[in-house]
């Protein structure tokens, strides 16, 4: 009997790990709008967390080391716009931005390394939305010059719901080929069930060229992870570990009516 209860232990032990394993990490912003129009509030809110989407579970973000939006090919600082803001007793982060001027506005976010125990290695997430602003679709693709990007090959907004969205995965400015790009849906009201694992996380490679393609099924936010390991490393407890750097990308689609 103890031997049985050992061996029921060590196997819920190894479902949980390998269940934790499947769970994709996401930087993500998320905005209350993402097309402003001329007679909308002029004002959003960005939802700045890492999290896991699909599952709706969160890890601590400490205040990021870079938080701005780029218009026209201006960069503006927006770091101290932050507030703290607690998820189901985790650190996130919120902001409120006034639009006031039109084009395309890419917001993005450089948070400090994340350690994670369970890969043992360091995580950046460098991400990215595009809020389109008063009528102008300008500015859409342009690049913010962070370590690693996705720079759109499709228009990040205006998306219908089955959309096929394209773009080109960069790390130092320079296109990546054959990247890894994690896919997921924000469930955000928990009402979509994955009838297994693989199905949570979608995983796609990017071409020779960098350029990744992916049908988005569903209406709602989508993230694109593209991920690299950086060239150097971080040190934990005295000991040098890998850094995942994610270029993420975050699209909305809507259900055609």
């Amino acid at each position: 009997m103890k031997r049985i209860f050992l061996k029921a232990i060590l196997l819920i032990g190894l479902i949980l790990i390998t269940s934790s394993w499947s769970w994709a990490h996401f930087g993500m912003i998320i905005p209350s709008d993402d097309i402003v129009s001329k007679g909308d509030k002029k004002q959003i809110i960005l939802n700045i967390k890492f999290a896991h989407p699909f599952e709706g579970e969160y890890m601590n973000m400490v205040r990021p080391k870079a938080f701005g939006v780029m218009v026209r090919g201006k960069k503006k600082n927006l770091l101290n716009t932050l507030q703290k803001n607690i998820i189901k007793s985790f650190t996130t982060w919120i902001a409120k931005y006034t639009i006031k001027k039109p084009g395309d506005h890419i917001f993005y976010v450089e948070p400090q390394p994340y350690w994670e125990p369970a890969e043992e290695s360091f995580i950046i997430h460098y991400t990215k939305v595009i809020v389109n602003a008063l009528g102008m679709e300008e500015g859409w693709n342009q690049e913010i010059g962070l370590k690693t990007e996705i720079i759109p090959l499709t228009r990040p907004y205006g998306l219908w719901t089955g959309n096929v969205f394209q773009g080109i995965v960069k790390v130092d400015g320079k296109p990546v080929p054959y990247t890894e790009v994690e896919v997921e849906y924000y469930n955000e009201d928990g009402t979509v069930k994955a009838p297994a694992a693989p199905y949570i996380t979608q995983v796609i490679k990017a071409d020779s060229n960098g350029v990744f393609t992916y049908a988005m099924p569903k209406a709602g936010w989508w993230g694109f992870a593209a991920l690299n390991t950086a060239e150097y490393k971080l040190t934990h407890n005295g000991k040098e570990y890998p850094v995942e750097i994610g270029a993420v990308l975050w699209v909305k689609t809507i259900d055609m009516k």
